[in-house]
């Protein structure tokens, strides 16, 4: 009696996929992003960035050079291995949307043109972080690329030394062998 009612429950439960989110959980690959989705996230990871040490930094142009660095890192390792093209692309776009409001701390009152220049300023300052963190980005995306195509250099190369049939027994005689041959 017991046994009988087990059986459905865990049939339905068999049958029946999981949410979402618990299905990315379970994979067992990590989860990585689109080229668009690895801008953005280093778009809007930035812009944080930088209202972050426009706020609590007063504008420290270090602190907003190692976030971008780390910012770069976490993007092109998150980057699909078809797309790595796109994290060192979108490194100095993230770099100059999250720059704008830590220059608004230090454009003051001059208005449009102030504002232009002090991110311009910002900018020119800052290429040693700016390109820093673009070299690194596509430092890792050029290592995983070479990985990549070494992982599949690899298996190309042991499908083609697998036999087309199973191997025969060791154990066969001298004479089963010549049988076998003809």
């Amino acid at each position: 009696m017991g046994q009988g009612r087990g059986a459905p429950v865990e049939r339905e439960r068999a049958g029946r996929t999981p949410p979402p989110p618990l299905r990315v959980l379970r994979r067992d690959q990590p989860v990585r992003l689109t080229g668009l989705g690895s801008g953005l996230l280093a778009v809007l990871a930035m812009l944080a960035a930088g209202v972050l040490v426009a706020r609590l930094g007063a504008g420290s142009p270090a602190a907003y050079g190692v976030l971008f660095v780390f910012c770069c890192a976490v993007c092109a390792l998150g980057v699909r291995p078809t797309e790595l093209v796109a994290a060192p692309v979108s490194a100095p776009i993230a770099f100059a949307v999250g720059a704008l409001p830590v220059t608004a701390v230090t454009a003051g009152s001059g208005g449009l043109a102030g504002r232009v220049m002090a991110l311009v300023g910002f900018l020119s300052l800052q290429a040693g972080w700016l390109y820093g963190g673009t070299l690194l980005a596509a430092l890792i995306a050029l290592g995983r690329r070479v990985l990549l195509v070494r992982r599949r250099r690899l298996a190309r190369a042991q499908a083609r030394r697998r036999p087309s049939r199973p191997p025969r027994s060791p154990r066969r005689s001298p004479a089963q062998r010549e049988r076998s041959r003809h």
